[in-house]
């Protein structure tokens, strides 16, 4: 779970949305803690994007062990588990043998651009960790539509510099986009109904978190896209396969 401070929010009042204590969220979340100086008191930064023990840290720790021998997935027989209900309503399963070095995190994030509890999930894996090479996985690659309209905003100056939820850092200039669901590396193309301008962008980043709002687009992306001056308006996307 990911949340954006705002104004006025305490910290009891954010660790009990995300569930965790306050020595774990600070642990998780260095970038948006500060300590005043003039009295010692902690703080929470406004406009910081704060995660949970489940955040992308954590799952980044346990998923990029590589895959080595005598390692194993919890499986019968030899074959992956049965397969679990997943929360998109339409989905492609595909079959993948492990190799030698590989990490569920690479897989999830660079290969098949899926979210790495979502393949976790799909085959069972109890130990993230440990990995044998030669076992077979399902991948669940989720549909989305090909063609969607999405009321989008922008973001810059405030998070230039800043870590985004994949783990790099936030370049308001480069092309690149924030979405609540859909996996990191995702690749789109983003069109201004109004004007016909087009960009490609990639996804990096988790947002908007403010109601009516479906996409956050980088500062570079709304130039290109004349969305700078009206802040908020539709872009049509397209994913691209």
């Amino acid at each position: 779970m990911s949340y954006m401070v705002e104004k006025g929010d305490t910290i009891s009042k954010v660790t009990d949305l995300m569930k965790v204590s306050w020595a774990e969220l600070k642990r998780v979340n260095p970038h948006a803690v500060g300590r005043s100086s003039r009295t010692g008191n902690w703080f929470l930064k406004q406009g910081a994007i704060v995660t949970g023990k489940d955040s992308f840290e954590t799952i980044l720790e346990q998923t990029q062990k590589p895959a080595v021998e005598n390692s194993v997935v919890k499986k019968a027989a030899g074959e992956p588990p049965p397969e679990k209900t997943s929360q998109k309503d339409t989905q492609e399963l595909r079959e993948y043998t492990i190799k030698r070095g590989d990490t569920l995190w690479a897989l999830a994030v660079k290969k098949f651009h899926v979210n790495v509890n979502d393949l976790i999930e799909a085959n069972g894996i109890e130990d993230p960790k440990r990995l044998q090479p030669g076992t077979k996985i399902r991948v669940p690659i989720p549909s989305y539509p090909e063609e969607q309209t999405l009321v989008a905003s922008w973001y810059g100056e405030p998070y230039h510099n800043r870590p985004m939820a994949n783990g790099a850092t936030y370049n308001m200039y480069e092309n690149t986009v924030a979405h609540r669901d859909l996996p990191f590396g995702t690749e789109m193309e983003l069109e201004n109904p109004n004007t016909g301008q087009k960009a490609k962008a990639v996804v990096t980043d988790r947002g908007p978190f403010i109601e009516g709002r479906d996409l956050d687009i980088s500062y570079g992306l709304a130039q290109k896209l004349s969305l700078v001056k009206d802040g908020v308006a539709p872009l049509v996307m397209r994913i691209i396969p």
